[in-house]
């Protein structure tokens, strides 16, 4: 195939283009360098590499069998930083990528996101469940985008027939996050490679269900080759609280640092927990990276390069 990745410098991005070209794909990376980081993309001969926005008309030379639309900044500091720029990227730069697939006669990955269920009322949460999000908290243009892009997915797809996939992930972790970017775990392995305190928000009882980046990606592959159009949940079933997080990677770095609470923010969710049933049946998706393994990996490359690639990232 030959690919389209947008977002392709970002943290997800540059996994699924490493796991495209292994897999022997041409890829077109496009990125406007907001929030990613062109080290993360490596010299490939199939990789040709678009500075850009997704949100500007769309200008790819040759055939393309595959969209992946993942250009959007994510995480939660970018949400008071950057709302603009996220609204526009899961609308204007939506409908661009839905556009160009229906030129080209390309299938259209959509990636969104586990926010799209807000504070859950209900968990497991499955596809079928609607959410409970606040359309105008400080959370809103995340997770409204998201559910934008969604419906503009879907619009295209029952009104034109477009092969579209919607993917909703659910906290993914790995190496190549911004240790600065305010998602929990790049957050507490930075503090605890610091011998910093590590800054729990509100009591720390609130639940999230982390999967490792490799799941990640292999769900997505797995929905990119398939005519599944979804919504899907990909992720991992292990769920727990965040205060056992930060024990957890306070045990796998070996550090001292203290435990502190901070006020927690509006509208942060009380559970995340996805139900794979769908992944599982149309798909054959089955999360494979344990919790700890996980974190020793993304724990190792934050450690490593002049010795705390962490601080580096600072």
């Amino acid at each position: 195939m030959r690919v389209l990745v947008t977002g392709a410098a970002g943290f997800l991005g540059s996994h699924l283009v490493d796991r495209l070209l292994a897999r022997g794909d041409e890829v077109v990376g496009l990125d406007n360098g907001s929030t990613g980081r062109w080290e993360n993309l490596r010299p490939h001969a199939n990789l040709r590499i678009l500075e850009g926005d997704a949100c500007d008309p769309l200008s790819v030379d040759g055939p393309l069998e595959g969209i992946v639309h993942m250009a959007s900044p994510a995480s939660p500091a970018d949400f008071a930083r950057m709302p603009l720029e996220i609204l526009r990227a899961n609308s204007i730069g939506t409908e661009r990528c839905l556009q160009l697939a229906m030129e080209r006669g390309a299938r259209m990955v959509f990636a969104s996101t586990s926010e799209v269920y807000g504070d859950p009322a209900v968990s497991p949460q499955a596809e079928a469940y609607w959410g409970n999000v606040n359309p105008v908290g400080p959370r809103s243009p995340y997770d409204e985008s998201k559910r934008f892009g969604e419906a503009m997915a879907m619009a295209y797809h029952r009104l034109h027939g477009l092969s579209v996939g919607i993917a909703r992930y659910f906290n993914t972790f790995g190496p190549r996050m911004r240790a600065d970017d305010g998602r929990a775990v790049p957050t507490l392995i930075h503090q605890a490679l610091r011998g910093e305190p590590l800054t729990i928000q509100g009591t720390g009882e609130q639940t999230r269900s982390f999967g490792y980046v490799d799941d990640t990606i292999e769900g997505t592959l797995l929905l990119l080759d398939s005519p599944l159009v979804g919504p899907v949940n990909i992720g991992s079933e292990e769920e727990l609280t965040v205060l056992t997080l930060a024990k957890t990677i306070l045990v796998a770095t070996g550090s001292a640092s203290e435990i502190v609470h901070v006020p927690a923010p509006q509208d942060d969710p009380r559970q995340r927990k996805p139900d794979l049933t769908r992944a599982r049946r149309e798909l054959g998706f089955e999360p494979r990276v344990s919790l700890e393994d996980g974190l020793s990996r993304t724990i190792e490359w934050m450690r490593e390069s002049n010795g705390d690639r962490a601080q580096a990232l600072a």
